[in-house]
């Protein structure tokens, strides 16, 4: 046998390979939000208002904080996230009405290995089930892309379903379940782990762009395409 016949097998290349940069502070501008940096005076009375409507108590259930007893508390913690740069927050504030209406952040931000994560995500019931939801989520997984990011993930609580279906609707292929990752608020967590890897986001950006396209929604508002049809043939099999 000779020694190329008995080498292990190893990795595809990566040539060139020097990393991704560190995301910046920077507005990410959309057609119908745009994600700006958190900053707790600009964004907290706004983001306290919108996660207090009714109906919003269900939105904590799987973060590992709150809810908040009332908005000086919530604001302490916006104020505290935003100083951090890992994870590094933006709040999604909604061209319309120039509202923050949620939160979402880059997190695990590992450039040398070329892996980032998006988390944190908290959309208010005035941003839930929005195109402009969809178009935030667009925003920062071209960020995170431009910026020389292999591997883009979305990890969630594996018993929260909409999260489940939120990865899958955006094009992330499954990977598995870490069994007991982690305890939070006193409960054991088993995490979902969900990925796109930069060979597919060229098809998945051309998928976000056709359903958020105008011409894509009738006069009421209503989507003629669903973008989870538009994804599901645009990342790798689950």
């Amino acid at each position: 046998m000779s020694q190329l016949e008995d080498s292990p097998p190893v990795g595809d290349p990566v040539p060139g390979w020097r990393g991704a940069a560190w995301p910046e502070r920077r507005i990410l501008q959309g057609r119908l939000c745009r994600l700006e940096p958190l900053d707790e005076p600009s964004h907290g009375e706004a983001l306290w208002g919108a996660m207090s409507l009714p109906g919003s108590e269900r939105n904590w259930t799987y973060l590992p904080y709150g809810p908040f007893p009332d908005q000086t508390a919530y604001r302490h913690w916006l104020a505290e996230m935003a100083g951090r740069r890992d994870p590094l927050f933006f709040a999604i504030v909604d061209e319309a009405s120039g509202l923050a209406a949620g939160v979402a952040s880059f997190l695990r931000i590992a450039p040398d290995a070329g892996s980032i994560e998006v988390g944190h995500i908290h959309f208010s019931p005035r941003l839930q089930r929005t195109p402009a939801a969809s178009e935030a989520m667009l925003l920062l997984m071209r960020e995170a892309f431009a910026l020389g990011y292999r591997r883009y993930e979305w990890k969630c609580d594996a018993l929260n379903a909409p999260s489940r279906r939120a990865a899958e609707r955006l094009g992330f292929s499954f990977e598995g379940v870490f069994r007991q990752a982690t305890v939070v608020k006193g409960r054991n967590r088993d995490t979902a782990w969900f990925s796109v890897i930069d060979g597919e986001w060229p098809a998945l950006e051309a998928a976000f762009e056709r359903w958020l396209a105008p011409d894509n929604f009738d006069a009421d508002g209503r989507q003629r395409e669903a973008l989870a049809t538009l994804t599901r043939g645009a990342g790798s099999p689950a």
